[in-house]
């Protein structure tokens, strides 16, 4: 507490020469309690939905990997870098935009870029972002909730972004 009183006529007189004061005090200061309060209360998630939409999910990547691989012409292991690389720059022979330490990149950047050399990435593409979904949201999320409230009590952070979005943990 000591060091906060210390501090905060520095951190105001930054905010000031800034001009950020009014956000501060208008905006973030305001919006302490509101975080609080959910966090308090937290969200209700509808945990039959996400089962079911996890499922779905899973017929759709299925589907997505067994196109990938008669793309490719053989099964692969679709999340190995090295193996991608292999199938798309040595066995498709697509051209390779970047390299890292390791090889040629397969990063979202590089497989945007490939779009329309070969049918195979816009699979990948989507079966990476469907996969993304499923293990960071659609799976995770039922695992957080609180037995004792049904509800994902999460901790909002808002200086955990520079955009000026929320982020959450936990």
């Amino acid at each position: 507490l000591l060091l906060v009183t210390r501090i905060a006529p520095l951190l105001e007189k930054e905010l000031k020469e800034k001009e950020l004061y009014p956000l501060f005090r208008d905006t973030e200061m305001p919006l302490v309690a509101v975080l609080a309060d959910m966090e308090a209360e937290g969200i209700k998630l509808d945990t039959a939905f996400l089962e079911k939409l996890s499922g779905e999910l899973r017929v759709r990547l299925d589907g997505l990997m067994e196109r990938i691989h008669a793309l490719a012409g053989g099964t692969f292991n679709i999340n190995s870098p090295l193996q991608l690389r292999e199938v798309l720059f040595e066995k498709l022979q697509l051209p390779v935009y970047k390299k890292t330490k390791t090889g040629p990149s397969t990063d979202e950047e590089v497989l945007t870029k490939l779009a329309d050399k070969h049918e195979i990435v816009a699979y990948l593409l989507e079966y990476r972002q469907l996969s993304k979904l499923k293990s960071t949201y659609v799976d995770a999320l039922p695992g957080l909730v609180d037995p004792a409230t049904g509800r994902v009590h999460t901790l909002f952070k808002q200086t955990g972004t520079e955009t000026g979005r929320l982020s959450s943990a936990n």
